[in-house]
This record gives C-alpha cells, structure tokens and sequence, in this order.
C-alpha cells in the first residue's frame, strides 16, 4: 500500500503547502510554500548551486536577521523568487511553527478532502446536449444504462461484431432483412416497427415521427400535451432495452416473443415507473396520458 502512495506522490504535491512559520520544518528546495511551487522545479537541479542554498537546506537556514542569504539572481526565474522573498517576512523573526494543509485550487480544506480533490484530479470532458436525455431524474438505471450504450453506438450489435474479426452474420436477428446496426435495430426493423406503431397509436400519432437516431433524439426530448418530454424519455429507455434484451434472447436462446407481447411488457414498465414515481411532480399527471 505505501508504495503505491508513493507512486501518487506527482499528484499529491501540488495540492500540499507549507504556511512558513519559524520556517524550521519546511525544506527550501523541495516543499511547495510559494506561489511559485517547490523552487527545485522552477529553478532546475542547478538552483541550490546558483543561489549557493544546499540542497537539503530548510526555509530557516536560508535568511538571518538582516533579510535572505541568496545569491543575486541570474535568470528570470530567480528573479521571481527574490521579488517574491522580498515581499514576506523574514521567517527568522516569526515564533511559531510551520503548519501544511491541503489546499484545493487554491483554497484550504482543513485537512484531506476526498470529494474535493476527486472533483480537481478525474479527467473532464465538455458538457453533453444529449445528457439530460440519458440520466434524467425518475429515470430506471438499468434503461438508462443500456440507453447511455445505445446513444454512443457501444452496444456490440453483429454488424460491430463482424468488424471486430467474429465469424458472425452480420444481417439483423430480428427481421433477417439489414445489416444489424443501431439504427436498423431500434428504428428501421420491422419487428421493432410493429413496437413503434402500437406505442405511437398509444400516444396519438398517425405514424412514427423519426427515420433515424438523431430524429428519435430529437423526438424524445419535445414535449406536448398528450405526450410530455417525460413520459417520451421513458418510453424510448424501456423500448431501446426491451428490444436490445428480446435481440439477446433470440441469439443465446432461440426463443421469438411476438412485438405485441414486447409492447405488453413495455406498458407494465411505464405502468411500474410512474406508480413508483407519482410523488415526483412530473410523473402526477402521466398516467392518464399513457392509459387513455
């Protein structure tokens, strides 16, 4: 365990800092208590030699009562420091002790805070349009899960399977008629059709609104008085799932449940969902819509 803490030691010292007391506690050279981070990396391995500091020398040995005992600076760095030293009081003249804390973008925690250097350390990317869509709050996480796949076009349909080297034909399982694809699988495919056309007649449309994924995305995300941006987002998470099990059970297990008794079992999760949410202000007014 201490050595792979140790390990962690490039990460871990940018958030450490020294608050410079007496200065007898905090090394020169290698600790972080100025602005410009731990002066061995801003001065380079010649630093202790060009400002005539050893290196293992403290905070406190490097001034007296007079002011610091550096040599004049060469290099613009150096002259950074010493514009810096100039600016703080002399540590020989202080009677308290050096002190370390954890800072976080520049403020103390008070000690080691997880949830805050977690926050700073995790890789980050750009805020996505389409997250609302995926992790909404009423949402069923394993439809969200799988939707979060789908929506990236991760799911490892045959066609991706046949890309990857497999042995596999490629041609959708469910309608033998295209290439299983993402958009074929959950739009263009008959079987998957035959589910959209009873769950648009459910909503009170004559026909299937979109003709590809960013269309479904697109659909899902409106709102009308007979079809919220709810109850949409629900409807295309449970069917997305529903049709990527059915697809997975057809390969592995042979059996063909017809689309009408997917579209039962999609009714018991909407049913299931907003029962277990009719507290939540979105979903009051959602079942009358879906059994009208």
């Amino acid at each position: 365990m201490w050595k792979s803490l140790l390990k962690l030691r490039h990460l871990a010292e940018r958030f450490i800092k020294s608050k410079i007391g007496n200065g007898a506690n905090t090394r020169f050279w290698y600790d972080n208590w100025t602005p410009l981070g731990p002066l061995l990396k801003l001065l380079g391995d010649s630093g202790p030699r060009s400002q005539r500091i050893p290196v293992n020398a403290s905070v406190a040995s490097a001034c007296n009562n007079q002011g610091w005992i550096l040599a004049p600076p060469r290099t613009d760095a150096a002259v950074s420091l010493h514009m810096y030293l100039s600016s703080i009081p002399l540590p020989s003249v202080s009677d308290s002790e050096d002190g370390f804390d954890w800072y976080v973008e520049g403020k103390p925690c008070g000690g080691f805070s997880t949830q805050m250097t977690w926050d700073v350390v995790r890789p980050r990317d750009s805020p996505k349009d389409w997250a609302s869509q995926v992790w909404f709050k009423g949402s069923t996480p394993r439809h969200a899960f799988n939707m979060w796949i789908a929506h990236l076009d991760r799911l490892p349909t045959l066609t991706r399977l046949a890309s990857w080297g497999l042995h596999v034909n490629p041609t959708c399982s469910l309608c033998s008629a295209s290439p299983e694809i993402r958009d074929h699988l959950f739009i263009d495919c008959a079987f998957t059709a035959s589910i959209w056309d009873l769950i648009c007649n459910r909503l009170g449309y004559l026909h299937q609104p979109f003709s590809n994924w960013s269309g479904l995305m697109r659909w899902s995300k409106h709102r009308s008085e007979t079809a919220p941006k709810v109850l949409r987002l629900l409807l295309v998470q449970a069917l997305v799932y529903t049709v990527w099990r059915q697809r997975n059970n057809l390969i592995h297990n042979l059996q063909r449940i017809p689309p009408q008794t997917l579209f039962k079992d999609i009714n018991r999760q909407i049913i299931n969902s907003i029962t277990a949410r009719g507290h939540m202000k979105r979903f009051k007014n959602l079942m009358p819509l879906w059994l009208r």
